[in-house]
């Protein structure tokens, strides 16, 4: 096999076949685990990069808490994910309520953006009013503005949360205000943020926006990280009494973006600490490592039918991995796809993908393609590859 660029030595091992999949993994032999290299306090902590899919450090990744306001994180992406499918428009006007100003406004004694009661406000305001300085009112009034109430908008929150991956979440308010059933994990909260970055990105200045004012009131930015944290620019924290203090932020420097969330601190100051250690874990403790080119083969795929019966599995851009830095790492590479593959194949069909799998999981993923065209073969080798099969399988 080619494996331009790398100074690991890999060993092909070809795995069982399961549910149909025709499974070959590549094993590197190493006894350290990546956890052993960074360290944090923060009882539920995640760190990412979006760029690769790379997870870099997990530590009770789904282990559920209660969101506080970071459920406000979601409640903007329901809202953007609104916008881009043209349910309301930056303009529309939302009135506020009663109910959103005695509820999230200034009687209420939190954090707000001071809309005044019957007002009409427009969508990208109260999305301001939202993010910079977290209003409650903010909040509710683009939730009824939607779907007429909390409870119904929160059913829309929960549902694009599955729809985007978030397996472990269930919202139940837009404000995050207190509730035993909601609940989010620090996986979920990455994910989230990657969902942004990658399909909102042109409302995503706003997490970092340093000030708001409305109705003649100026109020900075309330997330708790922003300026304490080099280069942080998103997304936002929150706290509970039952789960105490949560944060979810990214970081772009030196041209390589972040994600990470931590959960369960028990004071805001350990929060910060941990978000911090946790960020600059990806640069002291990471670097890139090229594991193959594009174009090299990665292992061979079973072709049935064909003229030939196997046909290269090749890397379809540079496969880059961000890997802790030193001689041992706990890692093994996989290469899964649906086979055997049926005559006949034409070069450069997407087929299958490479995955880094570390001692927490999935670390990464890079699709694969054929390397080469299998042309349909004759009555003859159609019936040999059936005898073959029915003889001893796909293994």
């Amino acid at each position: 096999m080619s494996c331009a660029g790398k100074s690991l030595v890999l060993n092909l091992k070809v795995l069982t076949v399961v549910a149909g999949l025709l499974v070959a993994g590549l094993i590197l032999p190493v006894p350290e685990a990546w956890a052993e290299t960074l360290k944090t306090n923060a009882p539920m902590a995640y760190l990412f990069e979006p760029e690769s899919k790379s997870i870099l450090f997990a530590k009770e990744a789904d282990r559920p808490f209660e969101p506080g306001s970071l459920a406000k994180v979601m409640t903007a992406a329901t809202v953007f994910a609104a916008l881009s499918e043209g349910e309301i428009f930056p303009h529309t006007k939302c009135r506020i309520s009663e109910h959103a100003w005695r509820t999230g406004g200034a009687p209420a004694g939190g954090t707000t953006m001071f809309a005044a009661i019957k007002s009409e406000i427009e969508v990208l305001d109260l999305l301001q009013g939202l993010i910079v300085p977290h209003g409650n009112d903010a909040a509710i009034a683009l939730a009824e503005c939607l779907d007429g109430s909390e409870e119904k908008f929160a059913e829309r929150m929960t549902a694009l949360a599955k729809n985007i991956g978030m397996t472990g979440s269930r919202f139940v308010n837009p404000t995050g205000y207190q509730s035993e059933i909601a609940k989010t994990t620090v996986s979920d909260m990455v994910r989230l943020a990657d969902y942004i970055l990658e399909h909102h990105r042109a409302y995503y200045p706003m997490f970092s926006q340093p000030d708001f004012t409305w109705n003649k009131i100026f109020q900075r930015n309330k997330d708790p990280l922003l300026g304490e944290i080099r280069e942080l620019d998103g997304l936002g924290a929150g706290q509970s009494e039952k789960d105490g203090y949560a944060a979810l932020a990214s970081v772009e420097r030196d041209g390589r973006r972040v994600i990470a969330a931590v959960a369960g601190l028990p004071s805001d100051k350990a929060r910060l600490a941990a978000a911090k250690e946790v960020i600059e874990g990806s640069w002291e403790y990471f670097g890139i490592s090229k594991l193959y080119s594009r174009g090299d083969t990665i292992t061979n795929a079973r072709v049935f039918g064909g003229t030939q019966s196997e046909v290269p599995l090749v890397a379809s851009s540079d496969v880059a991995v961000l890997l802790p830095r030193g001689t041992t790492l706990d890692y093994r590479l996989r290469v899964v796809y649906s086979g055997p593959l049926k005559a006949p194949v034409s070069a450069g069909t997407a087929t299958g993908e490479l995955r880094v799998i570390g001692s927490n999981g999935i670390v990464y993923r890079a699709p694969l393609e054929t390397g080469a065209a299998v042309a349909e073969g004759n009555m003859q080798e159609k019936a040999l590859d059936g005898l073959m099969e029915l003889l001893f399988g796909w293994l």
